[in-house]
C-alpha cells in the first residue's frame, strides 16, 4: 500500500522522533552511574590553637575556667593546647589541666607529655608538660611524637589525633617548637614534614610555631601545607603578646584539600597568647576514605 506524499512526511517525522528519543534513553542508561549522583557536600569544622600558658593569665593568676570559657564561647570542635600542666607542680595546684579542661567542655582529650618527671612523693602522679588536643568527636587513635632537640633545650612533641568528622576522616596535628633558637626550629619543622608525609587524609596542625609567617621555618611548613589565615583571615593576625600584640606566630594549617571559609584571633586575658580559630570545610569527596 503507498501512502500519499504528506502522510509519509509526516510518518518519517514521527519515526525520527522516535529513534532520537531511544538514543537519548540508551545514553542515559549507559552512562557511569557515578557521575549521575551529585557529589557528597563538604563538612564544616572550626578548630583552634591556643597556647595557655598552664592556665595564668595576664594578671598572673592561674584560672583555667577562663581557658574552658574562651573555648566554650567560640564554640569550637578541635583545639590544640600548648603548655599545658599535668599534675606538674605548685604553679597550677597539680592539676591534670587536659583532663579537667576535657570534663569542663564534655570533650574527648589525648595529651603528649614532652617533659615527664618522677612525682614529688612515691604512689603520686608523674609530673608531665606539654600539648593537648580536645575534640567533640570521639579520638579514633593517637600518638605523641618528639622533635629534635639541641642539648639543654626544652623536649618539643608532636601530638596527632585522628578524628572524622562526618564521615570525612582527618589527622589533627599539634605542637610548639622551640621559642629561643630558629636552627633548631627550622630542624623540628622539617621533622614534621616528614611525619605527616603526604597522606590520603585531611591534615590540620594547629601550634604555637614561635616563628612569623617569613621564617624558614613556617615556609617550609608551607611547602605542602596552606596557611589558613593568608587563605581567609582579615587584617595582622597577631596573637602574641595578648595585651598589645605585635607577632603572628600561632597558627592554623591544612592540607590543600581543605577549604578556610575563616580565621579570627580571639580577644582573652586568659593567657600571654591570643588563640586563633578558623572555620575549615573538609572535603565531601572524601567521605568514608580510610575511615575503616
Amino acid at each position: 500500500m503507498r501512502f500519499p506524499h504528506t502522510l509519509r512526511v509526516a510518518l518519517t517525522a514521527i519515526l525520527a522522533s522516535v529513534l532520537t528519543a531511544a538514543t537519548v534513553l540508551t545514553v542515559t542508561a549507559t552512562a557511569s552511574p557515578r557521575s549521575a549522583q551529585p557529589s557528597a557536600p563538604d563538612r564544616e569544622v572550626r578548630v583552634m590553637s591556643f597556647n595557655i600558658h598552664h592556665g595564668v593569665g595576664l594578671d598572673g593568676r592561674l584560672d583555667l575556667r577562663r581557658v574552658a570559657d574562651v573555648i566554650e564561647q567560640e564554640d569550637v570542635d578541635v583545639v590544640g593546647l600548648q603548655e599545658v600542666d599535668r599534675h606538674f607542680s605548685e604553679r597550677s595546684d597539680f592539676v591534670d589541666q587536659a583532663a579537667w579542661l576535657a570534663r569542663e567542655l564534655n570533650m574527648h582529650v589525648v595529651y603528649g607529655a614532652n617533659i615527664d618527671r618522677d612525682p614529688l612523693n612515691p604512689g603520686e602522679p608523674r609530673r608531665q608538660y606539654g600539648t593537648a588536643i580536645l575534640s567533640d568527636r570521639p579520638i579514633l587513635d593517637w600518638e605523641n611524637t618528639y622533635l629534635p632537640r639541641y642539648e639543654g633545650h626544652e623536649q618539643r612533641g608532636l601530638l596527632r589525633a585522628r578524628i572524622v568528622v562526618r564521615g570525612v576522616p582527618v589527622q589533627v596535628y599539634n605542637t610548639h617548637l622551640q621559642h629561643n633558637d630558629a636552627a633548631e626550629r627550622l630542624e623540628q619543622s622539617e621533622a614534621i614534614k616528614d611525619i605527616i608525609g603526604t597522606p590520603d587524609e585531611s591534615v590540620v596542625l594547629l601550634g604555637d610555631l614561635n616563628a612569623t609567617p617569613e621564617a624558614p621555618e613556617i615556609t617550609t611548613l608551607l611547602d605542602d601545607l596552606v596557611d589558613a589565615w593568608e587563605e581567609a583571615g582579615v587584617g595582622d593576625g597577631y596573637t602574641i603578646p595578648s595585651e598589645g600584640p605585635n607577632r603572628r606566630i600561632d597558627y592554623v594549617l591544612t592540607s590543600g584539600d581543605v577549604v578556610a571559609r575563616s580565621a579570627a584571633v580571639v580577644t582573652t586575658d586568659a593567657s600571654d597568647h591570643l588563640p586563633v580559630h578558623a572555620d575549615l570545610l573538609l572535603p565531601g569527596s572524601k567521605v568514608g576514605v580510610g575511615a575503616g
